[in-house]
């Protein structure tokens, strides 16, 4: 009975080492992530996923519209942003 404890020992402490290395910090990436994604308002600056920088235009529950240029407006959805830019970074 000790003996199978002791062996089961070095993969319980690599899932403890685990959990607190990837599984935990990613996690509080996605709540992160989630949060921005909820706080954008119409004005904002944004980079997208692809790479693709605009102003916020109109807000809906999955999409959102985004300025690329003057007069050019596409739809994306809200998780393709990956970061909100500050004021005045888009020319």
């Amino acid at each position: 009975m000790q003996s199978s404890l002791m062996g089961m020992l070095p993969l319980i402490l690599m899932f403890v080492v685990l959990y607190f290395v990837m599984i935990r910090p990613q996690m509080a990436k996605q709540k992160e992530h989630k949060a921005m994604i909820d706080a954008l308002a119409k004005g904002d600056e944004v980079a997208t996923a692809g790479g693709v920088l605009g102003k916020v235009t109109k807000l809906g529950d999955n999409h959102l519209g985004l300025e690329v240029a003057n007069g050019v407006e596409i739809q994306i959805q809200r998780t393709a942003v990956v970061q909100v830019l500050p004021k005045g970074s888009i020319k």
